[in-house]
């Protein structure tokens, strides 16, 4: 009964809304009579058009608002601290245990996947399963490999990256050294090359692939070290590179001998 008077409602304001609109229109049109009435009307429909092209975008970019909101309490609360014993007097949100903070933040999840659409839904798919990781591992990674698949392109690249992860913790490193190729060769700005090409080496040099590993890192360091911008200046080593040269150094002393200097003003 409440759902049928609240349509009702809106179905009489409609028609107040219409009535309104038509009357004026209507005692405009008398006083220009002939095709004056003819432009009005379809000045109106012009108007109300626009209108509604206004009200939509406003909704819009209102739901928008709404599921950025939703996704970022989900997102303060998966990044939130794990205090067996909380601060006294400390508002700061804090869980005894990953697993609560982790069923928490798939439960404020899995609202907003429920609610919106994309790329929210996508996203907060990809935040509950990588939260599930912990809890139900099996049913998390077959989560990952199906967002692999996504429409939402950053999705589908943080899925595949999160599924390579997780494949090298698990000693898979065959299944892991794929996805990371392959989010290589993609070279997405969300995961760049050198970033996927970082996590492979390491996965060869786990291997024993010792050759594969340097040369990866050798080849990342010296990119790096010989990027310059439009203006023809060196750009800034990327943390990933930074990394890479480290690891070189370590597993290959000789080689790292061998990279062009680092750009004095840059380095570090």
């Amino acid at each position: 009964m409440a759902k049928y008077k609240k349509k009702r409602v809106r179905e009489l304001q409609h028609d107040r809304f219409r009535d309104t609109t038509m009357g004026l229109l209507d005692r405009l049109g008398n006083l220009l009579e002939g095709r004056g009435r003819t432009i009005l009307y379809g000045l109106g429909g012009l108007l109300l058009a626009g209108l509604l092209i206004i009200f939509f975008v406003k909704w819009s970019n209102r739901k928008n608002d709404e599921a950025q909101q939703a996704l970022g309490r989900g997102i303060t609360i998966a990044k939130a601290p794990v205090l067996s014993t909380p601060v006294q007097g400390s508002t700061e949100l804090t869980f005894p245990s990953e697993k609560e903070r982790s069923q928490r933040a798939i439960e404020i999840f899995e609202q907003v996947a429920a609610k919106y659409g994309d790329p929210y839904r996508s996203e907060s798919r990809y935040f509950i399963a990588t939260n599930r990781l912990m809890l139900d591992r099996p049913k998390a990674m077959s989560e990952l490999a199906e967002l692999t698949n996504s429409s939402v392109a950053e999705v589908a690249v943080l899925s595949k990256f999160a599924l390579a992860q997780a494949n090298e913790s698990d000693g898979k490193l065959d299944e892991a050294a794929k996805l990371y190729s392959d989010l290589a060769r993609l070279n997405n700005p969300t995961i760049p090359q050198e970033t996927a090409n970082l996590r492979l080496a390491k996965v060869y040099e786990k291997q024993g692939k010792k050759k594969e590993a340097t040369d990866l890192l050798f080849n990342i360091v010296d990119a790096s070290r010989k990027a310059k911008g439009p203006d023809n200046l060196p750009l800034p080593t990327s943390a990933a590179a930074r990394e890479a040269a480290e690891e070189l150094q370590k597993l290959d002393p000789d080689r790292y001998a061998q990279l062009p200097p680092e750009t004095p003003s840059l380095a570090g």
